[in-house]
């Protein structure tokens, strides 16, 4: 495997930004509401280009989620958005019953989701929304790796019928994936292939799956790589093929370990074909103010901690 090299760094969240101004272009029916947070999730150029068809709703996600309901009942594609801790945190009653139960057409735009908010703080870095939406039924989550991904993400959103819930950050990470890559709902993407061990990581941890399936292969060890940009509907076919080969896996996100991908992946192989399993997560506690790069090694969530619980989980498989 050749070493994993990125010259480009941007936020995903400015992927959506992007994402969304094009979605607008193609699609008429494409709302924009925000609560009041429209520079930090990059809104501004569909304001400027779409004005009609923005809603600022003020710091009232509940009232944004009811009058997105009033407009996918009347043909539109509303992008509710706000920061993930509140806009799946202090809405879940009405995103439950007017979103997933009415099986609306609604688009949930949840940034700065994660640790890497940073310096924001506990309040701030949601590391329990993917659990949170992913056991809404109708709902779809969403969580792309970088900026590219997001931004064809956002247009897959429009194209799919129902509430997705769609979740990116604030930090500028490796933008690796290819700008025209297909996002299809529901099909992960192997990113390397290998025999030993499989990697499946989330968001921002797709990139140091990839540092550490590089840091595996300088040990001889060969690390398949498995991007699962959505946590529901899961791809079990592709986490099924994977762990037919290297009887055993690795799970990466930047979220609780209660809840999240891991819960997902070990549900799957629990049912159908059981294998030793190690998760990096973030172990049941909150998160704490520092930089993005503090955090995730604070919280065992970089590159090293991939790599160790590859070993572990191999030493397992063995015994």
């Amino acid at each position: 495997m050749k070493a994993v090299i990125c010259k480009e760094f941007k936020d995903t969240r400015s992927g959506f930004g992007v994402g969304l101004v094009e979605a607008g272009r193609q699609n008429q029916n494409v709302f924009a509401l925000c609560a009041d947070v429209i520079g930090s999730l990059k809104m501004d150029a569909f304001i400027k280009e779409f004005p009609s068809r923005f809603i600022q709703t003020g710091i009232a996600e509940a009232n944004m989620i009811g009058i997105s309901a009033g407009l996918a009942l009347s043909g539109k594609i509303p992008f509710a958005g706000a920061f993930a801790g509140f806009i799946s945190g202090r809405v879940y009653d009405q995103i439950r019953m007017v979103a997933a139960y009415s099986n609306l057409n609604i688009k949930i735009a949840a940034s700065h989701a994660g640790l890497t908010v940073g310096e924001d703080g506990a309040t701030h870095q949601m590391l329990e929304d993917i659990g949170l939406m992913k056991m809404l039924p109708n709902m779809t989550v969403l969580n792309p790796c970088d900026y590219n991904q997001t931004k064809m993400a956002t247009l897959a959103a429009v194209a799919h019928n129902g509430p997705v819930y769609l979740r990116f950050g604030r930090p500028a990470v490796p933008n690796f994936t290819p700008a025209d890559q297909p996002f299809i709902i529901g099909k992960a993407v192997i990113m390397n292939e290998g025999s030993d061990v499989t990697l499946i990581a989330t968001g921002h941890l797709v990139w140091h799956a990839l540092e550490a399936a590089f840091q595996l292969s300088q040990q001889g060890i060969s690390a398949e790589v498995i991007d699962m940009h959505t946590i529901k509907p899961i791809d079990e076919e592709a986490i099924l093929g994977s762990i037919a080969k290297t009887q055993c896996v690795v799970t990466a996100e930047e979220h609780q370990l209660n809840g999240g991908l891991g819960d997902s992946v070990c549900q799957l192989q629990g049912r159908k074909m059981p294998v030793p399993v190690e998760m990096v997560a973030v172990l049941d506690t909150f998160g704490e103010s520092g930089t993005p790069a503090e955090l995730m090694t604070r919280y065992g969530l970089d590159t090293p901690h991939i790599v160790e619980a590859a070993h572990k989980v191999m030493a397992r498989k063995k015994s």
